[in-house]
């Protein structure tokens, strides 16, 4: 393939997808489909529970869509939806025990990977591409 001819967000999309099945590829042992892991990830990696729709906004998708997902992951014992006291149409999702122990899993796998993928670049190029990621990031999201 030809990157210098691929279009900016082409290239973007095609870097984030790679990406996604490299993570996917160390991570096939655990039976976990990518929509399932990140997921989890988000969850359990947050400091304080997430709604649905908070779900839906990180990682970029419908609620409708969602909702499938978090039915599976509360099956499987990795999620579960908690009232709020606040407002009880409102369910908070929480990593169970085996969520955790999963999300610890994919974080030392991600966390690899990402080392090894981040050598090809130096900090200051990393520290630079950040920069501007989160600037179109912030960009995209008032257009």
């Amino acid at each position: 393939m030809d990157y210098a001819k691929l279009s900016f967000s082409h290239l973007l999309h095609l870097t984030a997808h790679q990406w996604r099945l490299a993570v996917d590829r160390r991570l096939k042992d655990l039976g976990m489909s990518q929509a399932s892991w990140v997921a989890v990830a988000a969850i359990a990696g947050n400091e304080t529970p997430l709604s649905q729709k908070e779900l839906a906004r990180q990682l970029g998708i419908e609620s409708a869509t969602l909702v499938p997902l978090i039915n599976r992951l509360v099956e499987q014992n990795l999620v579960q939806r908690v009232l709020t006291p606040e407002d009880k149409r409102v369910r908070l999702l929480v990593a169970t025990e085996q969520g955790q122990a999963l999300y610890q899993k994919v974080k030392v796998v991600a966390d690899e990977l990402r080392q090894e993928v981040l050598t090809s670049i130096s900090e200051e190029e990393q520290t630079v591409t950040r920069d501007v990621l989160t600037r179109l990031l912030k960009a995209a999201e008032t257009k």
